[in-house]
């Protein structure tokens, strides 16, 4: 039967989910009633039961399927609204059992993204791209931690820890490090491997491909984190660097961090990794001597290593092209620039903007001091505001130029003259390089 056919069995509550640009989305997921399903195993033959094992959306309600309960009633929803990820199935794994070769999809965890078999990693289905997978045949370093994080599973559950836990925190841990490592004149694997990724060489749309390969590239690097987290010796180098019994800040050359950067091959990336301070591995390390000093109160996300704070998860692939298409079509458009700055930077310009309104509020007569001294501190505010944002939409014009928008277009939207802009940027991309 065709699709359209199949589809006229079931009266629909809605149309199929599309992106943003329209297309239909590979993620679409669909609910049935009760008489739906009973459609479902008439036509093939196949008992509910099974059905239920199979397909994580069997057997979900929704409001809207009540109406007309006698009716087959369909529903379309994305399947992350649903039962969670989803990402493409392996087609040669797929034609192995169906002697087709079709584009399936799977809800599949984030940390089962590797078909072994075939040697490639499967991309998330809920983006608006074109790739189901990457080819992995010359990257045999991410196949093989594949296969190590069932050890990191069973060394969780044997820790009483959740693995999806586990593998959130070290992810977010690493994606934040993907993020500086332009900064890193030392990092030559993550570059390797994406170009390795992309077919050869990424350089004709750099930011698609680090958007794209950034969980395959730094898939190896997650396992290792996440190991080195759930070690019970790793955690006594962090309590030994806190001073242990004689509280002391944390060294920018500490042993954990030393031995985390060995572990991942990058000797040189231990002082940077305890250096950033506001990060998950820091926040990770804090919980992990308040509870061993004890400090750390009733139980509560304070006290808990796994915990993870919003701001800190990594960035989805969906959501990131999403981000830089709309830069594209709008360069530097007002509500862009947070997607340009870190967490912190957010936080901070916010906040000092919020400081200097309710400045303005004393100045314009609810002053509780010296109408001059409310003035200092305005202005003082406004101009640390000033810069914050001058910095945030100067990375955000260098981010479209790079992603190919005119010049002249971007000097349009700034009302700056090109060879000013030509001159700020340039300057941005030696202090950015040196």
């Amino acid at each position: 039967m065709e699709a359209k056919v199949l589809r006229a069995c079931w009266r629909w509550r809605n149309y199929p989910p599309v992106h943003e640009g329209g297309g239909a989305r590979a993620d679409a997921e669909v609910l049935l009633n009760a008489a739906g399903r009973q459609l479902v195993v008439g036509m093939c033959g196949v008992e509910e039961e099974a059905l239920a094992r199979a397909l994580p959306s069997w057997g979900k309600e929704d409001a809207k399927l009540r109406a007309g309960a006698g009716d087959p009633v369909g529903l379309w929803r994305t399947g992350g609204a649903v039962a969670g990820p989803v990402a493409f199935g392996c087609r040669l794994c797929a034609g192995r059992r169906t002697g087709a070769s079709v584009r399936v999809v799977r809800y599949t965890p984030r940390w089962e993204r590797v078909c072994v078999r075939h040697g490639r990693w499967l991309l998330d289905a809920d983006a608006n791209q074109p790739l189901e997978h990457l080819d992995l045949r010359g990257l045999p370093e991410v196949v093989a931690a594949q296969r190590r994080w069932t050890r990191v599973v069973r060394r969780a559950v044997r820790a009483g820890t959740e693995p999806e836990r586990v593998f959130a925190l070290a992810q977010a841990v690493v994606a934040r490090w993907w993020e500086q490592a332009y900064g890193w004149e030392r990092e030559t694997i993550w570059p390797r491997r994406l170009h390795q990724a992309a077919g050869g060489d990424a350089g004709g749309d750099l930011e698609r491909w680090r958007i794209v390969g950034r969980d395959a590239v730094v898939f190896s690097e997650v396992v290792a984190v996440a190991d080195a987290l759930l070690d019970p010796a790793m955690a006594e180098l962090v309590w030994a660097d806190s001073g242990a019994g004689r509280p002391r800040a944390l060294p920018a050359d500490g042993m954990f961090c030393r031995s985390l950067g060995e572990r991942l091959g990058r000797s040189w990336l231990g002082p940077l990794a305890a250096t950033d301070h506001g990060g998950p591995l820091i926040g990770w390390m804090g919980s992990v001597i308040r509870l061993r000093r004890g400090a750390g109160g009733p139980p509560g996300y304070d006290n808990d290593p796994w915990w993870l704070r919003q701001e800190h998860r990594a960035a989805t692939m969906a959501g990131q092209l999403r981000v830089m298409g709309k830069e594209k079509k709008a360069p530097g458009s007002g509500t862009m620039w947070r997607a340009t700055v870190s967490a912190e930077q957010r936080r901070l310009i916010t906040s000092t903007l919020d400081s200097a309104g309710e400045q303005l509020l004393q100045l314009r007569g609810v002053h509780s001091g010296p109408t001059a001294d409310v003035a200092r501190r305005l202005l003082r505010g406004l101009g640390h505001s000033a810069g914050l944002i001058e910095n945030a939409w100067k990375r955000t014009a260098l981010a479209a130029v790079n992603g190919g928008v005119p010049l002249e277009e971007v000097a349009r939207w700034v009302d700056m003259p090109v060879e000013v802009l030509s001159r700020m940027l340039t300057a941005d991309r030696h202090e950015e390089d040196s």
